[in-house]
């Protein structure tokens, strides 16, 4: 029998409700959320991010304690019971540096800050449409459109990185770059950042802008292709970014940066939705949506970094990928190498998080919020 996640919820709500009848306890009336977990972090495990739908301020936050086996649903609300509920207006990503865990909420303009352990807030930092977020060095790096939601091909307010100070959570400094700003990750002491151009369809962005991070100034943009999206950086230094292309004759593809030269050097015909760096392995999710046919085809590979050759086209072996109606997440565990997929089914209903061991064989699946999309690992020191 596999082994599958125990769900938290129904026995806290039960025991909470009975609490409430035996003591009488003045507190705020209950809309719905889940209890505050006890403890859950004792061990190991990972958040995932929902990203939620657009404009209906649902995103959640659910924890998986490895250690324990269980899975914890939309546990803001309850570890936060003094502040409002709902953790915003789409969850856009997610990360843990030093003992803080920072969820970027782009449509709520938004970074909420929470301690890495308890998931009790913080402080919140105001950045107008946020998208992303990495560390050096105590200092946070954030993507932002710089602008509202607006789909317009004259649209021309560019877009910025913003740099945070860890401590204090103040917003330092504002770097302009390119048209609607997406992934971003440093290798040789600079900043890649994908400039997306999202708003501006059909007349997508095609830079990745360069910033030093000592001076923290854009030195250029390097012409990649158009629509750009995620960014990761190798141990070698290569600068990986995806194309998500114009989805009809573009298609999506994956382009390598050197980072030594800031020239491109190579690109690799696979389409790439998400992908999660593990050592030298490229773990990669692909939905391609095509307008002309109004249909999408999805596909799984795995791309060797080193020798930037695709080296697999599936990595689920045991064929429960045809479970997967919307693969939007991944994520592969550091140490036990047990991969994560969710999916995102029809991007309104709440989705599922499936896990496969590192030989591709399914291991457990556990009903999540709408869209999940972004893990951060949790480990205690």
């Amino acid at each position: 029998m596999k082994k599958k996640f125990m769900s938290f919820r129904t026995l806290q709500e039960i025991s909470c409700f009975i609490l409430l009848i035996l003591l009488l306890a003045a507190c705020r009336k209950s809309r719905g959320e889940d209890p505050v977990p006890p403890a859950f972090t004792s061990g190991q495990g990972f958040y995932l991010l929902n990203e939620g739908n657009m404009g209906r301020n649902n995103a959640t936050l659910d924890y998986a304690a490895l250690d324990s086996g269980k899975y914890y649903r939309n546990i803001y609300g309850g570890v936060n019971p003094t502040v409002p509920k709902e953790l915003g207006d789409v969850g856009n990503d997610i990360a843990i540096y030093g003992s803080k865990l920072y969820a970027v909420i782009s449509c709520s303009n938004k970074i909420e800050v929470m301690d890495a352990k308890t998931a009790k807030r913080i402080g919140q930092i105001e950045i107008p449409n946020c998208r992303n977020i990495i560390f050096y060095n105590g200092f946070g790096y954030v993507t932002s459109y710089a602008g509202p939601v607006q789909q317009n091909p004259d649209f021309q307010q560019v877009g910025y990185v913003a740099k945070i100070d860890t401590g204090s959570l103040q917003v330092l400094n504002k770097c302009l770059v390119g048209q609607q700003p997406d992934g971003l990750a440093i290798a040789n002491h600079k900043i890649y950042v994908a400039n997306s151009g999202g708003y501006l369809y059909p007349n997508y962005e095609n830079t990745v802008s360069v910033i030093d991070l000592t001076s923290f100034k854009e030195t250029q943009r390097i012409k990649v292709d158009i629509n750009l999206y995620r960014v990761c950086a190798d141990k070698q230094d290569n600068v990986w970014v995806t194309s998500n292309g114009d989805y009809s004759e573009n298609s999506s593809k994956l382009f390598c940066i050197d980072s030594k030269t800031d020239q491109v050097t190579d690109s690799i015909n696979i389409v790439v939705s998400n992908f999660w760096l593990d050592e030298n392995k490229l773990y990669i999710i692909g939905v391609a949506w095509n307008y002309e046919t109004s249909s999408s085809t999805v596909s799984y590979g795995v791309v060797d970094v080193v020798s930037k050759q695709v080296v697999s086209r599936k990595f689920i072996s045991d064929g429960t990928e045809g479970n997967i109606i919307t693969p939007y997440g991944i994520a592969v565990h550091p140490i036990t190498k047990d991969i994560y997929v969710s999916d995102a089914k029809d991007y309104i209903s709440p989705g599922v998080l499936y896990c496969f061991s590192k030989e591709g064989k399914q291991k457990w699946n556990e009903r999540t919020g709408v869209n999940p999309a972004h893990f951060a690992f949790y480990r205690k020191k």
